[in-house]
Order: C-alpha cells, then structure tokens, then sequence
C-alpha cells in the first residue's frame, strides 16, 4: 500500500534513527506516504558493502524503492597506516566499488532514484579526543584532506550516471565553527549536522518530484472522512 525508501550506509546511516536522526526526521516528515526502512552498517566500507549487497537486497525484494540513498567513504577514507588501515579501501577502488552498486540498483530497480552522499568532513583533533583505540602516535585515523578526495571521487561518480548527490563535505564546512557544530567526535553528526542532512534530502527529493505534494496518502486523511457516515469513506 506504501512505496519506501532506503537508507544504505556506514554508521552515520545506522545512526540516523537516534533522537533528532536524519532517518527519523524522514520518517515524521513522511509519515502516511513512505516507509523509510533502514539498511546502515556501522563501520563497514564500500568493499564490505558490495560483497553483501545481494543478502541486504535479495532477488525476491521485487518492490521497487521510489528512492535510496548511499552514503559511504568514511571508513574507506581511513588512512591506510593508522589504526584503522583495516576499513581503508583505495581511492581507485572506493570509486570502482561505488560504481558497481550504483549499477546494481540502476539494474535491479530501473525507475528508483539513487541519491549518493560523500562522505563528512574531518575533525581531526575531534577523532584525537574520541579515538576507536588507543593510537600510541597521537594521530588521527582519518583526515579531513582524505575525506575531500573521497568526497570528489563521489560527486564524480553521481556526475557520471547523471544522479543526485549532497556533498556533505563541501556543504559543512561552510558553516562558522563546523567542526563541533556539525560533528559530535569529529566523524559523526550532532543535531545540526543530522538536521543539514535531513534539509538537503527533503530538497534532492522535492527536485526530484518527491514531495508531500506529490506522494498520497494511503488511506483517507481525517478531514476526508464524513463525520455523518465514516464508513462510506473507506468505500471508496
């Protein structure tokens, strides 16, 4: 009765139905017209997220997403000589990847729109305070400069198929004091962070004709329903 929309993604997806989550303002923003199911995968890159791309998206899911988003390059974009070198996946190899499961959707699902998101910027004395693990060389995992690369290589590929994406990096750093107002560790999002998120998804969806002046409700509003004979609305 109600098309969906799914969230593919690393930690800051999986993340995205906390209190005041871009997963959960997408959920009350479209609450009655789209079920937003959530597929995020905390600390995985897009090596891992390929190779189970096919158990996340089994061949009898036949209905078709209206929309999904893919948001990964933060674990990717980890350096490859600090103490998370297991997440890093090559620049070359990170766009490959991104490509394959554009593909994928792009084939599975031809009329669903798929919205890439690049990867945050960095905080790096944020990650210095809040490391994984201890670093005994006090350096941080990931950098901002990794991040942007990473960020390039996804607005390229989104160039490439002619799809839409936030570049989440770019977008952030305009903001006065971004390192703490957007990030609460230097890598994941703060309410602010989630809310900018949220507002440029609504936007993307709305250019893409995926409002809630264009998806219906699935069953009769209260204000369609006669006060004097409710049932007959259900008729209907």
């Amino acid at each position: 009765m109600r098309p969906k929309m799914v969230l593919f993604g690393d930690s800051i997806t999986e993340e995205s139905f906390n209190n005041s989550g871009w997963g959960a303002c997408l959920t009350h923003q479209f609450a009655r017209v789209l079920d937003i199911q959530l597929r995020g995968y905390s600390g995985y890159n897009t090596r891992w997220a390929l190779k189970v791309l096919k158990k996340v998206f089994p061949r009898e899911e036949k209905e078709a997403p209206v929309a999904i988003t893919v948001f990964f390059g933060a674990n990717d974009a980890a350096l490859p000589d600090r103490t998370s070198a297991y997440q890093h996946v090559p620049l070359d190899e990170y766009k490959h990847n991104l490509h394959s499961i554009v593909s994928f959707f792009k084939e599975r699902w031809p009329s669903t729109l798929v919205i890439l998101i690049t990867p945050p910027p960095i905080d790096e004395a944020g990650r210095l305070e809040n490391p994984f693990v201890e670093d005994t060389f006090g350096l941080p995992e990931r950098t901002n400069k990794a991040a942007g690369a990473y960020a390039k290589a996804c607005v390229s590929v989104a160039e490439e198929y002619k799809i839409p994406v936030i570049n989440l990096w770019n977008r952030m750093q305009k903001f006065p004091n971004w390192e703490k107002l957007m990030l609460r560790d230097g890598l994941h999002l703060t309410c602010a962070g989630n809310k900018l998120v949220f507002d440029d998804l609504i936007m993307t969806l709305r250019k893409e004709g995926l409002s809630l002046d264009t998806l219906p409700l699935d069953l009769p509003a209260l204000s369609e329903i006669d006060p004097n004979d409710p049932l007959k609305s259900f008729e209907m």
